[in-house]
């Protein structure tokens, strides 16, 4: 098992990148501001480059200060170049972590 940080920006870009088929079994954001801030989480498939609704698995999920949002019931299994996008309400406010495994 593996494990990939990435600090969120207002722009949506790479969390975790699939470089063969893979199992994302928990993702953490963790908002170390003194503000609520909200994030968006996108699965975007190998080959596509849009960012849309049509991708898009969670919008404007609000973290409280010094909170963290844990997605672990759901397990994603992706295949090699499929891509989680994330952004933020806020620049360096929100921490994404991706626990994953090869397959």
């Amino acid at each position: 098992m593996a494990i990939s940080n990435t600090v969120l920006t207002t722009s949506i870009s790479n969390v975790y990148v699939s470089s063969g088929n893979s199992v994302v079994s928990v993702m953490y954001f963790y908002n170390d501001n003194a503000s609520t801030r909200d994030f968006s989480l996108f699965l975007v498939p190998s080959g596509t480059s849009t960012i849309d609704s049509t991708v898009q698995i969670y919008g404007n999920v609000q973290v409280t200060s010094q909170d963290t949002f844990v997605i672990d019931l759901e397990k994603l299994v992706l295949g090699n170049g499929d891509t989680i996008r994330a952004n933020a309400s806020a620049n360096t406010s929100v921490t994404a972590s991706v626990s994953y495994v090869g397959i």
